[in-house]
């Protein structure tokens, strides 16, 4: 197991300003961070590449799709767009010397139609995503797409939905994420979510029901946790977490009000939180 910090919490677009965070965060003990890839070009990614290796720090990826690059799209140009995209965001990835790229990469945050998935936008969305797998797969980049809840989007709410969506893309590089956050609002039971997409997820976001530091809140941890172990899960630990310093990303989700009382706390708690119950599910601890 490997623990990350999603940087989103200070940014959405590293640079050498935030590079004191990223010392902070070795020093606190994390394996690696998780970087938005929103915009910038290789040139810059190298620069951020070379602090990285200089911390002996791992990296994942972040990124997220627009109206103008929608893989579901009835437009064929906007889903060509959306390859265009992605392709992309792969190559930064690389740059970086990422090992994987993760995301709500099926649709626009926050569009919905007034209805659920049609047949065709299941189509159009493995089409999309089969091709950006095969773009990551000449990179060596796994891609592990994320299911979101129904108030952020209506294509893909569930774990079930995301997996029946990784059998219809059908490519070695095309696996799914779990995120303690979604699962909240749109999964019964946490321990046989996990189990039914054993086979499929490659890829932990630890954030809690309400955004703020892991273990403050109401999810059910110690199942989440002991589940992953019977599953023998071994990737990456990440922590999400949104907070008010960005208002942009604050609207887009939905933060209103403070849910921690730094930033700090956040990733210092929330680092011995995961680590704690990590060694706890091991022997079935509570």
């Amino acid at each position: 197991m490997k623990t990350g910090m999603n940087l989103l919490l200070w940014t959405t677009h590293v640079t050498q300003e935030h590079f004191p965070i990223i010392a902070k965060l070795k020093r606190a003990g994390y394996d690696g961070v998780e970087l938005p890839v929103f915009e910038g070009d290789a040139e810059h990614y190298k620069g951020i590449a070379r602090e990285l290796k200089n911390q002996g720090l791992g990296c994942t990826t972040v990124t997220v799709m627009n109206e103008q690059a929608n893989p579901i799209s009835p437009d064929a140009a906007v889903r060509v767009a959306a390859v265009e995209r992605l392709r992309w965001a792969i190559g930064m990835t690389a740059t970086l010397g990422g090992e994987m790229l993760c995301g709500p990469i099926h649709s626009p945050l926050a569009v919905f139609t007034g209805r659920g998935p049609t047949e065709d936008e299941k189509k159009w969305a493995a089409d999309v995503l089969r091709k950006a797998a095969e773009e990551a797969q000449k990179a060596g980049i796994m891609l592990a797409i994320e299911y979101l809840n129904r108030f952020e989007c209506y294509f893909l709410t569930t774990a079930a939905q995301t997996r029946d969506l990784v059998r219809r893309v059908n490519h070695p590089h095309f696996r799914m994420m779990y995120d303690t956050f979604h699962a909240n609002i749109e999964e019964k039971d946490v321990a046989q979510t996990i189990a039914s997409v054993a086979d499929s997820f490659i890829h932990v976001h630890i954030s809690e029901n309400d955004r703020g530091t892991p273990g403050t809140g109401h999810v059910h941890w110690d199942e989440t946790f002991q589940a992953l172990r019977r599953v023998n899960y071994d990737g990456w630990l990440v922590i999400e977490a949104f907070g008010r310093a960005l208002p942009a990303l604050a609207a887009a989700t939905r933060v209103w009000r403070d849910l921690f009382p730094s930033a700090e706390e956040v990733y210092t708690q929330g680092l011995r939180f995961m680590q704690e119950k990590w060694a706890a599910a091991a022997t079935g601890e509570r």
